[in-house]
């Protein structure tokens, strides 16, 4: 009976808990945890990535929202007194206003919301997260595409692929397989912060898609024709480019050409 409530709440909360040690290990020398840092960690589950982290970290917050799980979590981790558990939905929780880095096997079905907390965080360092392996993908233009959310935050955030995980590492075992992926927060952004409103600006009206294709799209923007036909050609871009294979460097000396005050950091 404990079992079936167990397997209930696994659907219901989208959990998918990695098994694995070598998987976790491997999670760990991806996510590289300051040894002098706080971390944070999305719903540890039974635990698999907090022991695996909790020796090479100062503090770490674990936020587990499944109360079933509680007990035998904090029973594990009773030798570890700088790791604290507690029973929040991570996206809840006030971010810290000291640097910080955020880990964790996130829900699938609540990864968005997830990545949005973390990109809203001012102190954030890094996120390293296990994601659905599509999901991690299209956000790092695995595919050959990139998402408007990445190329809206491509100066501040860099966005990578950093290992894929089999889906029969987890179990329940899920439909999909998984990735890691790293969320970055850059030291010194690509672009002064006086010019991020102009550069979103830019990438919004290209991916509102109005023309068909980029070039279409800015020259409904109100671009003029010559400067759009030197800025395409400095960011070596085609003139019919569909705008979800622009890639983020592109975008960057798009922005430089279509502003005349830009200049790139």
């Amino acid at each position: 009976m404990a079992r079936s409530r167990q397997q209930h709440r696994s659907r219901t909360l989208s959990q998918n808990f990695l098994v694995d040690r070598a998987t976790a290990a491997r999670f760990v020398r991806a996510a590289r945890p300051d040894p002098a840092g706080l971390l944070l960690e999305v719903g540890p589950g039974k635990g698999a990535l907090t022991t695996a982290l909790a020796p090479y970290c100062r503090e770490l917050r674990a936020y587990e929202i499944d109360p079933g799980l509680l007990p035998g979590l904090r029973a594990t981790l009773r030798a570890a007194p700088h790791v604290r558990v507690y029973e929040r939905d991570f996206v809840g929780v006030p971010p810290p206003r000291e640097p910080f880095a955020v880990v964790g096997n996130v829900p699938f079905s609540r990864t968005a919301d997830i990545v949005d907390w973390c990109l809203r965080a001012p102190a954030l360092t890094d996120a390293t997260l296990i994601t659905q392996l599509e999901y991690a993908r299209r956000r790092t233009g695995d595919f050959g595409r990139w998402s408007l959310r990445t190329v809206l935050t491509w100066p501040q955030v860099e966005w990578r692929l950093v290992g894929r995980i089999g889906r029969r590492e987890f179990r329940p075992v899920p439909r999909v397989d998984a990735g890691i992926l790293r969320i970055e927060r850059r030291p010194r952004p690509l672009l002064p912060a006086a010019e991020l409103a102009d550069y979103r600006r830019l990438v919004e009206a290209g991916f509102a898609g109005a023309g068909g294709s980029l070039y279409a799209s800015l020259r409904r923007a109100g671009h003029p024709r010559r400067r759009v036909d030197r800025a395409f050609g400095m960011a070596r871009v085609d003139r019919a480019e569909i705008v979800a294979f622009v890639p983020p460097r592109a975008w960057l000396i798009l922005h430089r050409e279509l502003n005349e005050t830009s200049r790139l950091v």
